[in-house]
């Protein structure tokens, strides 16, 4: 099992989502975050005043799946996300140990 972590663009979210939900991805977290890489932030104007924005917000995508999709997941999210300029985001992809679907108690695969 594989937990792929993406942070994307906020206005891509339903595109990747719909995308996800296509290739039989059946359920996600989803979490507003705000962060930085290679863009540093920016600055903007706001009544005449300029400041700098150090964070810029993103979404956090959090996925359980099976390793089997773990490749067409992350190519998905990829291809869906991908603006082509800076800040499209990041996907990580971790080994999961051990899942537990509290309802019902079942476990690893069955519990994605």
């Amino acid at each position: 099992m594989k937990l792929i972590i993406a942070t994307i663009k906020p206005f891509k979210l339903e595109e990747v989502r719909e995308a996800l939900t296509e290739i039989g991805v059946r359920g996600m977290m989803v979490t507003e975050i705000k962060g930085f890489g290679s863009q540093s932030g920016h600055t903007e104007i706001y009544r005449g005043a300029e400041y700098a924005v150090n964070f810029v917000p993103k979404i956090k995508l959090e996925i359980g799946v099976s390793a089997a999709m773990a490749d067409q997941v992350v190519e998905t999210i990829t291809s869906t996300a991908k603006t082509g300029k800076i800040g499209d985001g990041k996907i990580f992809v971790l080994d999961i140990q051990q899942a537990v679907r509290v309802r019902t108690g079942e476990t690893n695969e069955d519990a994605l």
